[in-house]
Parts: structure tokens; C-alpha cells; sequence
């Protein structure tokens, strides 16, 4: 059984201008599928490689496979469809697989545009992709296809089926990766110039921001053990000589007591590694007495969510922090050499110049080291998404990439907007430039954004910042001529935008049934994915253990985790 896993060719002039990110899925994929006995798998990464479609033809032919899958974000996946249309011209005989989050929740509508892949896999990948595999190896496909949870195909007569979710692992520390899958000498983190790695500590996240549709794909939230992610991490360090690692969580400080534990044996260890998270506000106003811990065991770039500057936003996002709040971490990490990065959503259909203003203004009175402004990107199965309903006008999924403006805002066009976002990021910059980075004195901070700033200056030459070259953007006196080249082709099915598809796919987040009077341990696990979910009173006092007024004990965190390991017998009832 011969597989290949490809990563497709898309670019965007988001966060690529750091460097090129190892592509962490095929590692964790390829070590759960050689732990279960399929060992012939070759990695291709037509993305980071700029390989074309005849070259990927190329090495297809020479290879011969019997399984080939690619994966896709939803800016990527015309791109993927495109190279599995190449990989069915070349391998006829092959099984043609997609996975990634746009699949998961929009495969009717990828089955029926690209009719040449012959499955999805929805969700977590390990699991499905294994039991999909076997399926094939064991000769039992297309036959038995049914039987494989967590799969979506069409069945020839124009019917598409899902099969039932398959529940989430369990036990994530039986994914160890493969990261010697990856060609580490192309994976380089240009403000540091040194090798760079996605590692996880945990999956999921147990908060439903409306932008966000994370939470609904890993479905439950996972803890690995702490010393063994160490373990992977000095793997890294020692063997593919990785000197700078981010950790793919969406708020890997939401368990404190594991993250300490983290922290402490990344300082035993002493390995010679800086690193990077993206977390919640909240979260570093309640480790104020930890940061020089988190510093010392090489936390050196935290991203923080502060999405807005007026609190209108906020609210709509469901993020459950105030302007205060954001000011106040920032403050918290800059006093411990931490570099600070405020993250801007701008772009909804209320902006005008003036909020855009407001959001630098407030950048110039947080003064975080860094600042980033993303545009809105309405993923096509988020909440926010549906609430936004037919202002949603561009559909040409290619551009939902946080640095194209899908929505046009009432008060100006998207050129306009583009140009005040640009506007913003030049004086921020200009400033840390010549006031800012190059007196910092902490050395090593300051060594960091000084290469930060090459990043971005590097990218800025190049044209490939925020695609600026692609739309023709040269400043101000080019607005006129930005052509952002929406493929108006392009449309959202009837079907795949009520999305009745999706009834069986539940999380732990979706309240049921009112939760009786209980100890912690057992609001935790209702919290955590057990058998009972709470009203949506109770379901705000927990949300709170990310961004509200209070925060979850850590017996109460310690009763998620113990229930996580907990059988659950429902996890085989169509996904619940």
C-alpha cells in the first residue's frame, strides 16, 4: 500500500512573510499511519517547493501510488481540487483523498465540483484516515465504504453520504510524529533565521468565538502529556535542528497547571529553543506571577486576540474582554521581555476610516512590540458567517485569507480599506523602527524584532506583504487600480450554505439538556465533552475559563482532563 500526501500550491501574503511553516498535519498523519503498520508514504510540498502541476505529475508517475490525499484550508481549496484532478489523470486506479476543515464541513459542495475526488475525510484525520486506508488495503473498497466513520463520497447516482463522525482520539499522546517526513532545510523562520516547527499540546478549544471555527472541527478539547510534547520538541531541537517552534494550539495557557508543567520541563531540559503561542487576554492577566517562567523557559512572541479596538466588536466576537483588559496584558509582557503582539480583525460591514483610525490609536496607547491588522474572513461554516447572511457577497473562496477584503464596508470601498489598513501598518512600523526596536535592551528581544522587522521589510520589498502585488497596491495614488480579482463565478450552493449536512456533527459546546446540581467534577465534564451538556446560563459561567470575569480551578480543570479519559460510550453514535 503505497500512499502519498500532498500539500497544495497556494500562497497568500499572510503569515508566509516569517518564513515557510513545516506542514505539521503529514507529521502527526504519517506516524499514526506507520504505527498502525502502513509505512510506504512520501510526502510532497508543492507549496513550500513552488512545484507546478506537471511537476507534481511528474513524481506521481514515478511513484505509482495506490492512495493519494492532500489537505486544504478553505483559501486552498481550489488548488487542492485542481491537484487531485491531476493526481486521478495520472493514477486512475488511485483513491483520491481530501482532508483539512473546508472539506469537513463543505464537502457537498467539494464532491460536486470535483467529482474526481473519490472521498473526504471530516475532522481529525488519524483515525478516519487510517480505518480508510485499511479499508482500501484489505480490498473492501468501494464496497464497505460505509462502514469507515467520518467520511463523506458520493455514490455515483448524484446522492452524497456522510458517514457517522468518528469520535475524536481519546488518548492524543498516541500520535507521535513523523517529522522526519519533512525536507527540514526549506523550513526557515526569517526573523531568526533557524528552522522552524508547529508542535501541539493540546486539541480543541473550548470557546465558541463567532469568527471562529476551530472549535468546531477538533469537536473536544485534549491535553497531551506535557513531557512528552518536550520530548517531541527536543527531538526537533537535537535531530532536525530546529531552533524556533510555535505551538499550533488555539490557547494552549487554557489548562494552567499542564502548561506550567510544560514550561518546567522545557527549563530542564534546557534546550537551546525560543518559541511562540497564540493565547487569550484573560489568560495573561491570570499568570501575571508566572511570566518569568514562561520567559525563562524561552517564551519569547505571544499573539494575543484583542481583535478590536471598539468594544462593540468584542462583543460581537464573543470574546468577553475589555480595551482595558488588552492594555493591560500587553503591559504585563512587555515588563517580562515578552514580545507582545495585538491582533486587529478589521473590515466588517460597520468600518469606516474612522474605526480604522481608532484601532491605530489604540496600537499607539497599548503600544504592543508588534501589531497586525486581518481582514474579516467570513469562513463559510461559522456562526458569524450565517448572521451575516446576504452581505456576504464574494464567494471565490481563493481569497478568505485574512489579507483580501471579502466584505465591502458600508461606509467605503475595498480599495479604501485596504489603503487605511496599509496606512496603519506604515506609521506603526515606521515608529518601532526608529523609536522602538533598536533601543530595546534586552538583547535577545531586541535581536528578535530587529528580524521581525527584516520580515516584514523583505516581504515588503518583494510585493508579496498582504498580496499587495497581486492587487496592484503601491499606495495611496494607486487605489484606482486595485483589482482584487474575485473569481465572480464562483457561488455558495443552496445546500451547502444551510448546511443540514453538518446535524450530526456535535461538540461539546452545544448545550442540550439543563445540567442537575453537581459537584465541580462534574460541571467539568460537561464542559469537557461527558454525557451531559449545561444551559446556556451555565455554559457562559464555563466560556468564562477563557475570557469571562472568572476562571476555571484547577481541580475543576484537572475533572476535564480525568473525564476526557473517561469511556464514552456515545462517541459511537453518529459522531456525538
Amino acid at each position: 500500500m503505497r500512499i502519498v500526501l500532498i500539500h497544495p500550491n497556494y500562497h497568500s501574503g499572510g503569515a508566509e512573510i516569517a518564513g515557510n511553516w513545516p506542514p505539521a498535519w503529514v507529521a502527526y498523519l504519517s506516524g499514526f499511519l506507520k504505527a498502525e503498520g502502513f509505512t510506504d508514504i512520501t510526502f510532497i510540498d508543492a507549496m513550500t517547493h513552488h512545484l507546478t502541476h506537471d511537476q507534481v505529475r511528474e513524481r506521481l508517475v514515478a511513484l505509482q501510488p495506490d492512495v493519494i490525499g492532500a489537505t486544504a484550508i478553505t483559501p486552498a481549496i481550489y488548488e487542492a481540487e485542481s491537484i487531485l484532478k491531476v493526481a486521478k489523470e495520472t493514477c486512475p486506479g488511485a483513491v483520491t483523498v481530501l482532508g483539512g476543515i473546508h472539506g469537513t464541513f463543505m464537502y457537498p459542495q467539494v464532491l460536486a465540483e470535483a467529482p474526481w475526488i473519490d472521498v473526504v475525510v471530516r475532522g481529525e484525520g488519524e483515525q478516519v484516515l487510517t480505518d480508510l486506508v485499511r479499508c482500501i488495503d484489505e480490498g473492501r473498497w468501494p464496497a464497505e465504504r460505509e462502514k469507515v466513520k467520518g467520511i463523506a463520497f458520493a455514490d455515483g447516482n448524484g446522492k452524497v453520504v456522510a458517514t457517522p463522525a468518528c469520535p475524536p482520539i481519546k488518548d492524543v499522546d498516541r500520535i507521535v510524529a513523523d517529522w522526519g517526513i519533512l525536507d527540514w532545510s526549506k523550513y526557515v523562520y526569517i526573523p531568526m533565521n533557524t528552522k522552524v516547527a508547529i508542535p501541539n499540546l493540546a486539541r480543541g478549544c473550548p470557546f465558541t468565538c463567532s469568527f471562529c471555527s476551530q472549535w468546531k472541527f477538533w469537536r473536544d478539547y485534549r491535553v497531551r502529556d506535557p513531557r512528552k510534547v518536550v520530548d517531541e520538541i527536543e527531538d526537533l531541537v537535537r535531530n532536525h535542528g530546529v531552533g524556533f517552534f510555535i505551538l499550533a494550539d488555539e490557547e494552549p495557557t487554557i489548562h494552567k497547571k499542564k502548561f506550567v508543567e510544560f514550561c518546567e520541563a522545557l527549563i530542564e531540559r534546557n534546550l537551546p529553543v525560543l518559541w511562540g503561542i497564540n493565547t487569550r487576554v484573560t489568560d495573561i492577566l491570570r499568570d501575571e506571577a508566572l511570566l518569568p517562567l514562561y520567559r525563562k523557559a524561552g517564551l519569547i512572541h505571544i499573539s494575543l486576540g484583542t481583535e478590536a479596538a471598539a468594544q462593540l466588536k468584542l462583543d460581537r466576537f464573543n470574546k468577553e474582554t475589555t480595551v482595558a483588559q488588552n492594555k493591560k496584558a500587553i503591559q504585563l509582557l512587555r515588563q517580562n521581555g515578552i514580545v507582545a503582539e495585538a491582533q486587529f480583525i478589521v473590515g466588517l460591514e460597520n468600518e469606516t476610516p474612522e474605526t480604522l483610525e481608532e484601532t491605530y490609536r489604540m496600537a499607539l496607547d497599548w503600544n504592543p512590540d508588534m501589531a497586525n491588522w486581518a481582514m474579516y474572513t467570513p469562513w463559510p461554516f461559522n456562526d458569524l458567517f450565517k448572521e451575516l447572511g446576504d452581505k456576504v457577497e464574494v464567494f471565490d473562496f481563493s481569497k478568505y485569507n485574512f489579507v483580501t477584503p471579502i466584505m465591502k464596508p458600508d461606509a467605503m470601498d475595498r480599495a479604501t480599506l485596504l489603503d487605511r489598513t496599509m496606512h496603519n501598518y506604515r506609521r506603526f512600523y515606521l515608529r518601532k523602527t526608529f523609536l522602538g526596536y533598536p533601543w530595546i535592551r534586552d538583547k535577545v528581544k531586541r535581536k528578535y524584532m530587529l528580524g521581525c522587522l527584516w520580515a516584514f521589510a523583505k516581504s515588503g520589498f518583494q510585493r508579496t506583504f498582504y498580496d499587495l502585488g497581486k492587487v496592484g497596491y503601491w499606495g495611496p495614488q494607486s487605489k484606482k487600480n486595485v483589482d482584487f480579482h474575485f473569481d465572480e463565478s464562483r457561488t455558495l450552493t443552496t445546500e451547502a450554505a444551510r448546511a443540514p449536512h453538518n446535524a450530526m456533527w456535535k461538540t461539546m459546546h452545544r448545550p442540550k439538556v439543563k445540567l442537575p446540581a453537581a459537584n465541580a467534577a462534574a460541571d467539568a465534564r460537561a464542559c469537557g465533552g461527558g454525557t451531559e451538556q449545561m444551559e446556556e446560563s451555565r455554559a457562559a459561567d464555563v466560556r468564562a475559563c477563557g475570557g469571562g470575569s472568572d476562571q476555571l480551578t484547577e481541580a475543576q480543570m484537572d475533572a476535564v482532563t480525568a473525564a476526557q479519559r473517561a469511556p464514552r460510550e456515545r462517541a459511537s453514535l453518529q459522531g456525538d
